[in-house]
């Protein structure tokens, strides 16, 4: 699995955290979100006491955390929490103002979804606030059904279904394996033959 990806157009770049820097790492990420950030992010406006309980209980109980970081700071997370209870693992997806409009949250999204399958996870849980617009689209983006109910909106993410846009890229991988095998052999074809043309000469 690739460690570090970067992401276009923006400055840092996206890994998934160690245990060791989660409760660091995410706690001062989610206490660094203005307040309709939070609001989005929570559900409500929280205090900063319940953001540092929320942070410690996920260094701690196996949540995976897939952050964007620049220059050392996180500026945007998605969470990957274990199933409890019976319930489907849930995610959840956080991006500080500077770091909005440069495709983080695509492709935190696609790298959790990564981690869940490598974790052997079929369905993931999403919930988000109603007025969270943004987060709504890029769950819908990568296939989540959403409905809406006391002010949240709720839905489930099939990992056994593959999205299109991972179709397009497996139908489009043998055909450009297929171009490089071509040029590969052309190249070497024109190697063999200089080689034997010069011997003959």
């Amino acid at each position: 699995m690739v460690l570090e990806e970067t992401v276009r157009t923006a400055p840092g770049y996206v890994r998934t955290l160690i245990q060791q820097e989660e409760l660091p790492l995410l706690r001062d990420h989610l206490l660094r979100l203005d307040a309709g950030s939070r609001h989005d992010r929570f559900n409500g406006f929280l205090d900063d006491s319940f953001i540092e309980r929320y942070a410690a209980r996920c260094a701690e109980d196996g949540t995976v955390i897939v952050a964007y970081i620049v220059d050392g700071v996180v500026r945007g997370a998605a969470e990957l929490h274990p199933p409890e209870d019976g319930c489907l693992p849930e995610v959840a997806f956080s991006v500080e103002a500077s770091a909005r409009r440069h495709g983080v949250g695509t492709v935190l999204f696609r790298r959790l979804i990564a981690e869940a399958r490598w974790k052997g996870y079929r369905q993931l849980r999403i919930t988000t606030g109603a007025e969270n617009h943004a987060m709504r689209a890029l769950a819908r983006k990568f296939g989540a059904h959403l409905a809406f109910r006391q002010g949240e909106s709720t839905g489930t993410i099939d990992l056994a279904k593959t999205p299109e846009a991972e179709l397009a890229d497996l139908a489009a991988s043998p055909f450009m394996a297929g171009r490089a095998l071509l040029s590969f052999n052309s190249t070497c074809w024109k190697l063999i033959s200089s080689m034997y043309g010069n011997r003959a000469a």
